[in-house]
């Protein structure tokens, strides 16, 4: 690992919507390590870039539940 990385902490939310089975993957980022686990798969999110709904990425089960909590109204 690099000596140059920091720690970053996210300043706005993040919308997100849990995968299921028949949900179009097409255009969906998923990096190759989270395919070489299995995913897309039950407990995982789709992440949204709210300034462009067009881009969409996975985010595997672990890493959400680690690092993501729901934003209560």
């Amino acid at each position: 690992m690099s000596t140059q990385i920091k720690k970053y902490r996210k300043k706005h939310e993040q919308p997100m919507f849990a995968w299921f089975p028949d949900f179009d993957m097409e255009g969906v980022s998923v990096s190759d390590p989270d395919k070489e686990n299995g995913s897309p798969k039950a407990g995982d999110m789709i992440a949204v870039n709210p300034n462009n709904p067009d881009h969409q990425w996975l985010v595997a089960e672990k890493f959400f539940k680690d690092n993501y909590e729901e934003v209560k109204p």
